[in-house]
Formats: C-alpha cells, structure tokens, sequence
C-alpha cells in the first residue's frame, strides 16, 4: 500500500507529528507545451527561495520517455497538451513515479476536463493566470496534504457536486470516523487542518486515509473526494 500514496502521505509517524511542512527546497517538475510559459515557470520557481525545477517538459510523451534524473516532488501539467493530454498521462505519471504530486495548470475551467483530472489523480486545479505568488503557495500546499483550485474551479467543482446524479447505493463500509474525516476532506481541509479539527495526530489521519483508499479503492486524496462526490458519499 506505502507505494500508493503521495510525498507528503507517507511521512513517517514521528516526523508527522513534529511538521507538517514541506521539505526544502520544494522540487519541481514542468509538463508545458508552450515554450514561453514553460520558461517563464522555470524562472520564477528557480529564482525563488525554497523552490527548484529539476526539469522541464514539452509534451507527455518526452517526459514519460526521457529519464528524470532527479524525482521532483511535484509536477505542474498542462492538459491541453499536443499528442497525449494532460489528463491521458497524468495515469501514467503516477504509475511510473508513485510519490509523484501532479498539479494540473491550464486554460481550461469546463466541467467534462475538470472531473476527469480529479478522477485521474490531479492533486489540484489551478488556471493559469493564477498570480505568481498563489501558484508557489499551491506547490507548497500539495506537499501538506492539500488540494489547491482556482477560486472559479472550487466553485465549478460545487456545482458538478450539487448537479450530478447520484448513483445506486454502494456500500463501502466506512465507519464514522472515517465519514467525518472524508466529509472534512470535500469541504476542502487538508491534513493538518483535518487532524486539528478531528483532536488527532496526524499520523492518525494517515492512518484512516489508508483505510480510506482501500475501501474506496482509490489512490490519491483528489481520488477520494471525486468519488465522494460522484456517489453522494457524504452529507
């Protein structure tokens, strides 16, 4: 199960429980077709404190097929990407780099693009005319267990949860315990902050979110809280 969960889930338990900071420097990884802004994320991460791109990207098939001889812990991917897409690799991605965080950055806000990038593992969805300053904090915010979207996307994202069709009731056999943590979840907490409202440590959210994700037979947080939504798991 360990190779099923993100960078910042598989803390050990005495780390956990001293910080939940991300580690430094916060390396980055960039999927971006177009060269201008692909250059542009690159200075902007190398030339802040704490940030470092390790490599660069200009289609899904170059950066599955290229050795990434340093493994970032978060990679920015652009879904409207030529060849493959964003969202057709992001599969991929987390199959052959399984502590691998993906943040989908893109010009696309539409529901059909949105939904699919969460149930394909997106840790989150940003716009790309997110400030500068917001995107490194979303970078940051992923490794701290969090799932960052654009204001336009969070609202999006409410919508597709008040609109879709629930479907046949699935039982899944999630106690109370684990309801609560993963209704905290949809309304947008991420760990620590899930662990605080809960009166828990965080490795004990860990533990839950373990049993979370096998109950659910997901492999991420965005995962959880897609299918949450999709089948009306919570209230």
């Amino acid at each position: 199960m360990g190779r099923r969960f993100r960078y910042a889930e598989d803390l050990s338990a005495s780390e956990s429980e001293k910080t939940t900071e991300p580690p430094r420097p916060i390396k980055v990884a960039i999927i971006e077709d177009d060269r201008r802004i692909r250059e542009g994320l690159g200075t902007l991460i190398n030339s802040t404190d704490g940030y470092r791109c390790t490599c660069s990207f200009r289609s899904m098939e170059e950066a599955l097929a290229r050795p990434w001889h340093e493994i970032p812990h978060v990679a920015l991917v652009d879904i409207g990407l030529p060849g493959m897409s964003g969202i057709e690799g992001l599969s991929l991605l987390r199959e052959k780099y399984p502590l691998l965080a993906c943040l989908v950055l893109t010009v696309y806000e539409d529901d059909e693009r949105i939904f699919r990038a969460l149930c394909a593992g997106a840790c989150g969805y940003l716009l790309k005319k997110t400030p500068p300053a917001k995107l490194l904090d979303s970078v940051a915010e992923v490794l701290r267990g969090g799932a960052p979207m654009s204001p336009e996307i969070a609202q999006r994202v409410l919508k597709l949860f008040r609109e879709i069709r629930p479907p046949e009731k699935v039982e899944y056999d999630l106690t109370p315990h684990e309801l609560r943590l993963l209704k905290l979840l949809v309304e947008g907490h991420n760990y620590q902050s899930a662990a605080a409202e809960l009166g828990v440590s965080f490795s004990t959210i860990n533990f839950h979110m373990q049993n979370i994700y096998s109950k659910l037979q997901v492999h991420s947080k965005s995962e959880a809280v897609a299918k949450a939504l999709r089948q009306r798991l919570v209230k």
